[in-house]
């Protein structure tokens, strides 16, 4: 990825990656498409702008709530709030 986002791996094993992604306003991850199953949960609530093939989205982030998706996601997710944003990203290898 080559976003802006601030990008700190704490597990990177046989079988999990754990990075948590911190975002300054507007800042973003890049365009990526996930190679894996994974796992977000929200350090804190917010909004995230998810940009896709098929357009512009919005996510309401709720902190500590966590989600799923499936590999193959292909995105840019960029940090739709006023102040500092982060989230825990975990992928299951």
């Amino acid at each position: 990825m080559t976003g802006s986002a601030k990008a700190t791996v704490f597990i990177d094993n046989e079988r999990v990656i754990v990075t948590e992604y911190r975002f300054g306003p507007g800042d973003n991850t890049g365009w990526h498409r996930h190679g894996h199953d994974y796992v977000i949960v929200p350090l804190m609530d917010g909004k995230l702008k998810l940009l896709t093939k098929d357009g512009e989205s919005f996510a309401e982030m709720k902190r500590g709530a966590p989600y799923f998706r499936k590999e193959g996601v292909e995105h840019d997710v960029i940090n739709a709030n006023e102040g500092e944003y982060a989230f825990i990203e975990i992928e299951l290898k």
